[in-house]
C-alpha cells in the first residue's frame, strides 16, 4: 500500500485545492436548510414577499457557489486520480521489461496483465472516490450534526437511532464482503490465464479435439468468479436498499415527531424542515463513508497486487561499477571516423555488400553450472568451452539436454548460479546490460513479430538502418524474396504475433532482424528448424560469408545444418559429452554418432557436408 502511495506525494498541491473546495461545498450546503427555515418561518407563515425574494435570491447564489464548488472537486480528483494511475501504470511497465526471466515466471504473464489493467484502474476509482467522499464525507457529517443539534436538541435521538443502525450496516459490509475482494482478484487472474493459453494455443486445441477441455476449465473458472460476483453485488445490493429504508425511516420519526414539537409550540415548522434536511446529510454522509469502506479494501488489495510488482527485487541487474566494453567503442570509433568504406567491405556473390564489424566477440564458459530458482537439480554442470571470434559454434544434443539454457546465460536472461560467462575477457555479470546486449543478436527459438509493417520488425535490429541495408540482412536471411513477392514490399503489415506470414518466413525474418543490427555475437537459438532443407543450406553458406565478421553460436537439431561449424559441444544432461569438429566426433563420442545416424545415412557422412 505504501509503495502505490508515495506516488500521490507529487499531487499533495491538488489535494489541498480539493480539501478547499470540498470545504466551501459542504458550508453552502448546510446553509441552504438555515434559510430555506428563514423563509418559511418569516417569509411564508408571515405572508412577507419581499422577505421571500431576499432570502431565495441569497439561496440560488449559495447553490450556485455550491455547484462550482463541486465541479471544481471532481476536476481536480479526476486529473490526481488519472495522473497518479498513469504514473503507477508507467512504474510497472518499467519494471516489468527490467524483469528477467525468473520474475516473469513467478507472477505469469496473465498475472502482470491484470496487474497492470485491472488493478490500476481499480486504483484510479478508488482514488477519485476517496478525494471526493473521504474529505467531503466527514466534513459534511459533523458540520449536519452540529446545524441539527444547533436547530433542535429534542430531535436528535432520530439521528442517533438512524447512526446505530447504518453503523451495524457497516459491521456487516466488513464481515460478509471485504474478505472476497481479494479471491475476486485471484479468480480473475485464473480466467485471464486460461484466455491467454487458449488463444495463443489454438490451433493445439483444435488438432487434438480438446475443445470441450478447454469450454470446461473456462467454465469451471469462469463460474467460481461469477458465483463470487454474485455474492457480492447481493450484499451491495442488500445495502443499499437497506440504507434508503433507514434514511426514510428517519425521515418519517423526525415529521412524526416535529409534529409533536410544533403543536406544542417548541418548534417552528421551518426548524422542523431545516432539521430533516441536516439528518439527511448526516445519513448521507454515513452512507458515502460506507461506500468508501466498501471500495477501499478491494482498491487495497489491488494496491497490494501493484505493490508486489513494483517492490519486486529484480534479480539481474547492472553492477554498481560496469566494466567499459572495448568492443563498443572500437565499432563508434570506426563509425565516426568513416574509416569502412562500401569499397572496402566485403560482398556477397550478387554484389550486395555487407557491414564490417570490429574483431571481437569471443564468447567463454568458465566451468558454468546453472539451476532454476528453486529447483532441486543443476540444469548445467560443469560447462567449459570457448567460441572463438570469427568462428562458428553449434550446440547439439538430445530434447532437454539444457542448450537454450546455455545460450540463455550468454544474454544474462538468466545469471549463472557457479563459474564464469565471459565476452572478450569480460565477466557478463560485470558489464552494462545494455552494453551487453548490443554485442548480441539473438534469433530466438520461437520467433516473435510485432504488428507493424516488416521494414519495421526489421528496424527493431538497428533503428537507423537503411533501406539498402534492411535489403543486405533480408537477401542473406532468404527473406528478400518472399518480400519482393508481396505486392507492398518492406510495408508488407505484419498481424500481431506474425500470424499472417508461414513459420519459415517467420523464422527467416527474424534472422534478418538479427543481422540488420550487425552484432559482434549471433546466437541462433533452433532458428532453422521451420525451413527446408534447399533454404537451409543456401542460409548457412550467406552466413558463412559472414563467418570471419561475427561469432556465431548455433543451437541446432539437424546435424546437417551444423557439420560445417569450427566446433561443436555436444550436451547430455546438462553436461559436456564430446566437443570438436564434425569428424572428430564421428570418432569419439558415442551420443554425437547416435545422433548423425539417426538423421543421414552413412554416406553423407562420410562427405561431411550436407
Amino acid at each position: 500500500m505504501r509503495t502505490v502511495l508515495r506516488y500521490y506525494k507529487k499531487y499533495i498541491p491538488f489535494v489541498c485545492i480539493i480539501f478547499l473546495v470540498l470545504f466551501g461545498q459542504v458550508i453552502s450546503e448546510l446553509l441552504l436548510p438555515t434559510y430555506m427555515s428563514d423563509i418559511i418561518n418569516n417569509g411564508i407563515v408571515a405572508g412577507d414577499l419581499e422577505h421571500i425574494k431576499h432570502v431565495g435570491m441569497i439561496m440560488i447564489v449559495i447553490a450556485f457557489a455550491a455547484v462550482v464548488f463541486s465541479v471544481t472537486g471532481s476536476f481536480f480528483a479526476s486529473m490526481t486520480a488519472a495522473k497518479a494511475a498513469r504514473s503507477i501504470r508507467k512504474s510497472l511497465f518499467t519494471k516489468v521489461t527490467a524483469f528477467s526471466r525468473a520474475e516473469i515466471e513467478t507472477f505469469s504473464t496473465a498475472s502482470l496483465i491484470t496487474r497492470s489493467t485491472n488493478d490500476v484502474q481499480m486504483i484510479q476509482q478508488a482514488t477519485v472516490m476517496c478525494l471526493r467522499m473521504m474529505m467531503f464525507a466527514p466534513i459534511m457529517g459533523i458540520g449536519a450534526v452540529f446545524m441539527a443539534l444547533r436547530t433542535s436538541v429534542a430531535l436528535s435521538w432520530t439521528v442517533g437511532l438512524a447512526l446505530i443502525c447504518v453503523c451495524g450496516l457497516m459491521v456487516f459490509s466488513f464481515v460478509a464482503i471485504f474478505p472476497r475482494f481479494r479471491l475476486m482478484q485471484e479468480k480473475l487472474d485464473r480466467v485471464n490465464l486460461i484466455m491467454k493459453e487458449r488463444l495463443s494455443g489454438t490451433l493445439v486445441v483444435r488438432a487434438f479435439r480438446t475443445e470441450l477441455h478447454e469450454q470446461k476449465r473456462f467454465d469451471d473458472a469462469n463460474m467460481d468468479l461469477t458465483k463470487l460476483y454474485i455474492f457480492v453485488n447481493k450484499c451491495l445490493a442488500f445495502m443499499m436498499p437497506t440504507m434508503t429504508l433507514i434514511m426514510s425511516g428517519v425521515g418519517i420519526l423526525i415529521i412524526w415527531a416535529g409534529a409533536h414539537l410544533v403543536e406544542a409550540q417548541h418548534l417552528m415548522i421551518g426548524d422542523v424542515l431545516a432539521y430533516l434536511q441536516y439528518a439527511m446529510h448526516v445519513i448521507m454522509s454515513f452512507m458515502f463513508v460506507t461506500m468508501i469502506f466498501v471500495m477501499i479494501p478491494r482498491a487495497a488489495v489491488s494496491a497490494k497486487r501493484v505493490g508486489q510488482v513494483i517492490d519486486t527485487k529484480v534479480s539481474i541487474t547492472d553492477p554498481e561499477n560496469p566494466v567499459e566494453v572495448p568492443a563498443l567503442a572500437t565499432t563508434a570509433t570506426q563509425t565516426d571516423a568513416g574509416a569502412l568504406t562500401d569499397d572496402a567491405m566485403p560482398q556477397t556473390e550478387t554484389g550486395t555488400v555487407l557491414k564490417t564489424t570490429s574483431a571481437g566477440g569471443t564468447v567463454e564458459f568458465r566451468d558454468v553450472a546453472f539451476a532454476y530458482p528453486d529447483a532441486e537439480e543443476m540444469a548445467l554442470q560443469g560447462i567449459t568451452f570457448t567460441a572463438e571470434a570469427g568462428k562458428t559454434t553449434a550446440i547439439i544434443g538430445g530434447t532437454g539436454c539444457g542448450k537454450s539454457t546455455l545460450i540463455n546465460l550468454i544474454p544474462r536472461f538468466y545469471d549463472a548460479t557457479e563459474g564464469q560467462v565471459l565476452v572478450d575477457g569480460i565477466d557478463v555479470r560485470d558489464m552494462r546490460q545494455t552494453d551487453l546486449h548490443r554485442l548480441i543478436g539473438l534469433v530466438p527459438q520461437r520467433g516473435t513479430l510485432f504488428s507493424g509493417t516488416i521494414e519495421s520488425n526489421l528496424l527493431y535490429g538497428d533503428a537507423d538502418a537503411t533501406t539498402e541495408e534492411l535489403a543486405r540482412a533480408a537477401e542473406i536471411a532468404q527473406a528478400l524474396a518472399f518480400i519482393n513477392d508481396k505486392p507492398d514490399g518492406f510495408q508488407t503489415e505484419v498481424a500481431q504475433g506474425g500470424t499472417n506470414v508461414s513459420g519459415g518466413q517467420k523464422q527467416r525474418l527474424c534472422i534478418a532482424r538479427a543481422l540488420v543490427k550487425n552484432p559482434e555475437i549471433l546466437v541462433f537459438d533452433d532458428s532453422f528448424s521451420a525451413l527446408d532443407f534447399a533454404t537451409d543450406k543456401a542460409l548457412r553458406k550467406a552466413l558463412r560469408q559472414q563467418a570471419d565478421r561475427s561469432t556465431f553460436i548455433i543451437v541446432a537439431q539437424r546435424i546437417n545444418t551444423i557439420m560445417d561449424a569450427d566446433q561443436i559441444i555436444v550436451l547430455e544432461d546438462g553436461q559436456i559429452a564430446g566437443k570438436g569438429t564434425h569428424q572428430q566426433l564421428m570418432e569419439t563420442c558415442p551420443v554425437y554418432s547416435e545422433i548423425a545416424y539417426s538423421q543421414l545415412s552413412k554416406e553423407e557422412l562420410e562427405r561431411g557436408r550436407s
